[in-house]
């Protein structure tokens, strides 16, 4: 897989990586990363202790038994490591909610139907969480996410859902995107450092927000709204 640095935040190559998941995905996460970034260290995260005993034992990575909410939530990480969800959350959307609670008062919001028809093969679920992708398919868990063609169909891109996602009207809301960026072969991450700068637009401004986590095909959206209270101010 060709790797642009131009295109990747700092810090790059990583040198700190925060894996949150020890599951499949967590565990291939690992498996390729360390491959790809020999030199970087590693720390799996997860609350369930045979999974994480046994990917320290197979993989020989670093582990914390936590819950991946709950530590995104209650600690400061710094700001050059990077961020591998590997969990069944909308980890960046948690991250900014319970920030925000520092602040004031946040709340989660489902996200309103009227998205639904702005994004391709929108998926809803019971909690308000709406999840969006260019896909039809099962994707291969090893795609190389090329900027021009499809790995599976091997036809040109409909674009990058990111940039699509950005375009979204919803009144009443500000939409603010945290994009997931390719390290290795179906394993996509972020740096602290840039997650704080999309905190700090929501933290600017009270109100309500429309949040997303997107890479070139795949998305989940969630809203929330934020008040800052008197001790706040």
């Amino acid at each position: 897989m060709a790797i642009h640095p131009s295109s990747i935040p700092e810090p790059f190559p990583p040198e700190r990586i925060l894996i949150l998941g020890a599951g499949r995905f967590g565990r291939l996460a690992a498996e390729r990363l360390k491959k790809r970034f020999p030199k970087a260290e590693f720390l799996l995260i997860d609350d369930r202790e045979e999974k994480i005993r046994t990917a320290e034992k197979d993989l020989g990575v670093p582990v914390l038994r936590a819950d991946a909410q709950s530590f995104i939530g209650k600690n400061d990480l710094p700001d050059d490591v990077w961020i591998v969800p590997a969990v069944p959350v909308h980890v960046a959307f948690i991250w900014i909610l319970s920030d925000l609670k520092r602040l004031g008062r946040a709340r989660f919001l489902p996200v309103p139907e009227t998205v639904d028809g702005q994004v391709p093969n929108p998926l809803r679920v019971a909690n308000g969480t709406l999840y969006a992708s260019f896909a039809t398919f099962i994707c291969p868990d090893a795609c190389s996410e090329p900027e021009e063609i499809c790995t599976y169909t091997k036809k040109q891109r409909q674009g990058n859902l990111f940039d699509r996602i950005e375009q979204v009207r919803l009144p009443g809301f500000d939409v603010v995107v945290v994009r997931s960026w390719q390290l290795a072969p179906g394993v996509g991450g972020y740096p602290v450092r840039y997650v704080v700068k999309r905190l700090a637009r929501v933290r600017e401004k009270a109100g309500a927000y429309l949040i997303a986590t997107s890479c070139r095909c795949h998305g989940v959206l969630n809203c929330l709204e934020w008040n800052r209270t008197d001790a706040a101010t």
